[in-house]
């Protein structure tokens, strides 16, 4: 009798794989389909998922008559005060929200233009509102009009619009602190200096977009913080950390050191960026200048394509410093000399 069961458990198991495999080789998206239905679904903070598609040219009606690049079309009733658009630099996502949201959007309105940039698109009923999410294949500025119950899109390279463009990268955040000293964490250190900056370059009116990774107690994942920059076609890429001897202990080690990608042999290099932000963050704080270190070990360095400098502003490890780089003074001092070595970076040719 077991070896009867167990012949049969054998057979429905061999015919299970065969259907399972077939069904890969047709349907060769749908593991795809998940695989961006679980991301999005991630991204949007959980809504039930009611559409979703991993091929734009599906969806969007191809249409060179619009005077934009995408025409979405929204439920009767909608008014432009009833729609929400954000654009997540960090991911490359347009989320489009709406009131009263509908189950089938894909169904029941067109969405006309051009999927060029589109590399994925979804759609979500989170509780009563509909979302349209859109990832794109690199950053773009958003050009939008509301006309007719239909909302108009043009997306804009940043390059189009500003002479420059910087990402800045608080490192670490949230649950992954970096150091911990005194209960100090490099996490809010490394955020405390690039607010500072940020400050500065709000103050700053030239055509400077500037892109951050983060601005507040978050942690996109290492790829998020590279491919900002990688997509955005950053003119420079400044990562800000601090750091602390290798032994974890306090010593009397003290300074500021930066990395760069040794692979780079560019005219204007990431090793030439690096000497320029070693220069002048020494200047503004008076630290101990420790020099340059090959970092193309470092993930966000060696899969930078734009000229990437990673500052390790201070030693965490010694007493001294961890006092002053938890200062407000100190702060400003070190979000000086990054600004002014992104200045001195432009002058040179960046």
């Amino acid at each position: 009798m077991d070896e009867i069961v167990l012949k049969w458990v054998t057979v429905l198991s061999g015919i299970l794989t065969v259907i399972v495999c077939v069904s890969v080789f047709f349907f060769p998206d749908i593991h795809e389909r998940a695989v961006l239905a679980a991301e999005q679904q991630k991204e949007v903070g959980g809504g039930n998922l009611i559409a979703t598609t991993a091929n734009p040219k599906a969806v969007v009606e191809q249409s060179k008559d619009l005077n934009a690049q995408l025409k979405i079309a929204l439920p009767e009733g909608i008014s432009k005060a009833d729609v929400e658009i954000e654009n997540d630099y960090v991911t490359q996502t347009i989320y489009i929200k709406f009131a009263g949201g509908v189950d089938d959007y894909f169904e029941q309105y067109a969405i006309k233009g051009s999927s060029d940039h589109i590399a994925s698109m979804a759609y979500y009923k989170d509780k009563e509102e509909g979302v349209i999410a859109l990832q794109l294949d690199q950053v773009y500025e958003l050009k939008n009009r509301f006309k007719k119950g239909s909302l108009y899109l043009d997306f804009i390279d940043p390059h189009d619009i500003y002479d420059k463009v910087i990402v800045v990268d608080a490192g670490h955040g949230s649950h992954a602190a970096g150091a911990v000293k005194l209960g100090i964490s490099e996490k809010s250190l490394n955020l405390a200096i690039v607010q500072q900056l940020k400050k500065l370059f709000d103050e700053d009116k030239r055509r400077i977009r500037v892109y951050y990774t983060r601005t507040s107690d978050t942690n996109p994942t290492l790829d998020q913080r590279v491919q900002l920059a990688n997509k955005a076609n950053a003119d420079l890429f400044i990562s800000v950390h601090n750091n602390s001897d290798a032994t974890g202990n306090f010593t009397k080690v003290k300074g500021t050191q930066v990395m760069y990608s040794e692979s780079d042999d560019a005219k204007l290099s990431s090793k030439k960026l690096a000497e320029i932000c070693l220069k002048n963050v020494v200047d503004t704080t008076g630290s101990e200048n420790r020099g340059l270190l090959k970092g193309d070990s470092i993930y966000i360095i060696r899969t930078s394509e734009v000229p990437v400098a990673l500052i390790e502003v201070g030693f965490m490890t010694n007493y001294k410093e961890l006092d002053l780089l938890n200062s407000t003074s100190y702060q400003k001092k070190a979000a000086e000399g990054i600004y002014n070595a992104i200045n001195e970076a432009f002058q040179e040719g960046y």
